[in-house]
């Protein structure tokens, strides 16, 4: 790595070591659970000082991008379904306990990309998306169904009939398969009434009170890469969002 030099007016070495150690990762360079050189080591490559990349990598560790472990070193972080539990799902039962739904395909196609689709993810006109239609149930009750829509040039062979089956939790699959990373996400939420097909797949009446998530989820370069409706039941659920 080329050493960085401080620019007058420009951001704090300790951003522009974030800024690079992110496209490291981004790029492949160290891939998921691989432990990162020592923080010597990237001081010395980046002619900075050991303060300034622990402080980095600290900030890098408060986003959830790698891992701190004790005595071993710093490791570039892995999704799964336990991490996407506690840093993507926010439904809780009456306890404040969550549990993550299993999910049922519905569908799976590809298709142009329609002007809402575009803006979400970036796109230009013309752009080739997937859709995904879920149903989601806990202990085999549906509580969710939901849209997810990604670019097709980023995962390309993801509805691919002989490939590997959708998994319930995506960001894992997102990042080990074609190396995106899902780094944070922005959800908008608001009430709607059930429409009737969405009704029929959570056995409800049509007309029933949903939450509707609607998440722009991007990765470590702050890329939209996935937008994902999601319409909610909340008669056992409720949305929790910790505040620090």
């Amino acid at each position: 790595m080329d050493p960085i030099q401080q620019m007058p007016g420009y951001r704090p070495l300790y951003q522009q070591v974030i800024e690079l150690l992110r496209r490291r990762i981004s790029d492949g360079t160290w891939r998921p659970d691989e432990a990162l050189p020592s923080e010597g080591r990237l001081a010395a490559e980046l002619g900075v000082s050991q303060g300034t990349v622990r402080k980095a990598l600290d900030d890098l560790a408060a986003q959830h991008l790698v891992v701190r472990r004790q005595g071993r070193g710093t490791f570039v972080a892995a999704h799964s379904p336990d991490t996407a539990l506690f840093h993507f799902f926010h439904l809780v039962d009456a306890d404040g306990d969550r549990q993550l739904p299993e999910s049922e395909l519905l569908d799976c196609r590809k298709g142009i990309a329609g002007a809402a689709e575009a803006a979400a993810l970036g796109l230009r006109a013309g752009a080739v998306v997937l859709r995904i239609d879920r149903r989601r149930s806990i202990d085999g009750d549906p509580i969710i169904v939901e849209r997810i829509v990604v670019p097709q040039a980023l995962f390309p062979d993801l509805d691919s009939p002989g490939g590997e089956p959708l998994p319930n939790t995506l960001y894992d699959l997102y990042q080990r398969r074609y190396g995106v990373t899902v780094g944070h996400a922005v959800e908008r939420l608001r009430a709607v009434a059930a429409e009737p097909e969405e009704a029929a797949q959570l056995a409800v009446a049509p007309g029933t009170p949903l939450l509707e998530i609607d998440r722009i989820a991007r990765d470590i370069e702050h890329r939209p890469v996935e937008w994902r409706v999601s319409r909610c039941l909340t008669d056992k659920l409720a949305y929790l969002s910790e505040l620090t």
